[in-house]
């Protein structure tokens, strides 16, 4: 029987991460993965710092 990999054989091992960091004033960074975890250490840290959006391998 053949294999059912949708021919998608190059996908093995290319899998990423979304990961929201969290960058505050004083430049410390910090990585949530999800966007309620950054927005609430966010807003405990006084709503000073800035979250973006972005991929990193698994």
């Amino acid at each position: 029987m053949g294999c059912n990999c949708g021919g998608q054989a190059h996908s093995h091992g290319r899998r990423t991460v979304t990961v929201f960091r969290l960058t505050k004033s004083d430049g410390t960074q910090h990585d949530y993965l999800t966007s309620q975890e950054a927005d609430a250490a966010n807003k405990r840290s006084g709503n000073d710092g800035t979250i973006t959006i972005f991929t990193r391998p698994a």
